[in-house]
């Protein structure tokens, strides 16, 4: 493990996100080429001719575009052809094909066909025939097969069987671009630090509007309005809870009212600016008063596991050493622990996800934390009688000596000592 101050080294040098003569700055085009050239290796390790992506998180990885994400997770509207070599085919949106121009991964832009029932109504047959054929034309201009191996990511039953239909083998595409996606590239890590960087400053906001009768939803509305006026996209999901929401971990934010006295947890899961997520948890007290007792062992609690599970971070250990020399969680806490000790972070949450050793052979596989990866790990501690708990979240990138801490929110000093 680094010392504490060169944990914080890269993190510390954060990007600036205008053009200076004088500096070098986030280079988007070569981070673009870095994303396809993974994404090409492990479609050739997977014996595919082409990808067919229809996941806006793979489509933005492959080829730097984005458009309408969170429509297009539930209407498919544009979709993008990936070969083994040589640039990628997108189908935009109709209207927004322009939004694509001159982007350097790409080969050529159409216009996306109508294959959702919310588009295509009764015509959904015909409209996913007509797609399926253009797919094949362009399939076989791009690799010379007329039945090739696909991967594809999300996919309705009635495309999927059209494909069929014109011979083409079809396999699943997330895992070659989960492994694709789990070693970043150096401007991967300055877009996910200045995406960190919006996202501590709405942390910030919050610390600061946190007050008694303040509501649940008010002060997550921070986070949110934080994020927007940088650029940022969206956020994943409405972790914040106070008192006795808190525990068990993973209620959304309503409209309670947070009292004096309570602890008051989240978890950001935000995609910032630049498209990076920002998954890092804190867990603040709401002042006037102290902290009592219970709360500052809940919370020191919390701060012991993941200390000792960031010493653990390093490359070449396999997911399972990890899993059976993390911190072991005291009875108490056990059945309310976190889903998992550890887990990739980028554009979302990503491969791998590492299991605790007490469920290991349930959910375990094992795998090697490498450098380049990015990891979040977790801590909730809460008992499974109690009333409150304290989430904790740390987000590193692992080095030749160890990791990096890109998160650098201080914990709560009354809470700590």
């Amino acid at each position: 493990m680094l010392p504490e101050d060169e944990t914080v080294r890269l993190a510390r040098k954060a990007p600036q996100l205008t053009l200076r003569d004088h500096d070098s700055q986030i280079d988007v085009a070569r981070m673009r080429n870095y994303r396809l050239k993974r994404a090409h290796e492990q479609l050739v390790h997977a014996e595919c001719d082409a990808a067919i992506l229809f996941d806006p998180i793979n489509i933005r990885y492959t080829t730097g575009t984005s458009c309408h994400p969170i429509f297009t997770f539930h209407v498919p509207t544009r979709y993008a052809v990936i070969p083994v070599e040589g640039k990628a085919v997108l189908f935009e949106t109709g209207g927004l094909e322009q939004t694509a121009k001159g982007i350097d991964t790409l080969a050529q832009v159409r216009t996306a066909r109508p294959i959702s029932f919310f588009f295509a109504g009764p015509r959904l047959l015909e409209q996913t025939r007509n797609w399926a054929a253009e797919i094949v034309d362009v399939l076989c201009s791009l690799t010379g097969h007329k039945r090739s191996k696909v991967a594809v990511d999300r996919m309705e039953p009635l495309p999927a069987a059209a494909l069929q239909e014109f011979g083409l083998t079809i396999v699943s595409a997330q895992g070659p671009l989960e492994y694709a996606r789990v070693i970043k590239s150096e401007d991967e890590i300055a877009c996910m630090i200045a995406a960190i960087s919006v996202g501590e400053k709405g942390m910030a906001k919050m610390r600061d509007a946190l007050e008694p009768g303040i509501t649940e939803n008010e002060l997550w509305s921070y986070l949110h309005q934080t994020n927007i006026s940088h650029g940022g996209e969206w956020i994943e999901a409405r972790l914040l809870s106070s008192g006795g929401n808190i525990n068990p971990w993973g209620k959304e934010c309503c409209d309670k009212i947070i009292r004096a006295g309570e602890l008051v947890a989240f978890d950001t899961d935000m995609v910032g600016p630049l498209g990076y997520c920002v998954d890092v948890s804190r867990t603040f007290y709401c002042k006037p008063g102290k902290p009592t007792g219970e709360q500052r062992r809940l919370y020191q609690t919390a701060a012991e596991q993941l200390a000792h599970n960031l010493s653990l971070v390093r490359p070449g250990i396999t997911f399972r050493e990890y899993s059976e020399q993390a911190w072991k969680i005291p009875d108490e806490f056990l059945r309310n622990r976190y889903s998992v000790l550890a887990h990739g972070i980028g554009l979302c949450d990503e491969y791998p996800a590492i299991a605790h050793q007490v469920d290991w052979e349930s959910v375990g596989f094992d795998g090697e934390i490498k450098e380049g990866m990015t990891l979040c790990l977790e801590s909730f501690i809460g008992a499974e009688a109690g009333v409150e708990g304290v989430k904790l979240e740390e987000q590193v990138l692992v080095t030749a000596a160890g990791y990096q801490k890109l998160s650098t929110f201080p914990y709560e000093d009354e809470l700590l000592n």
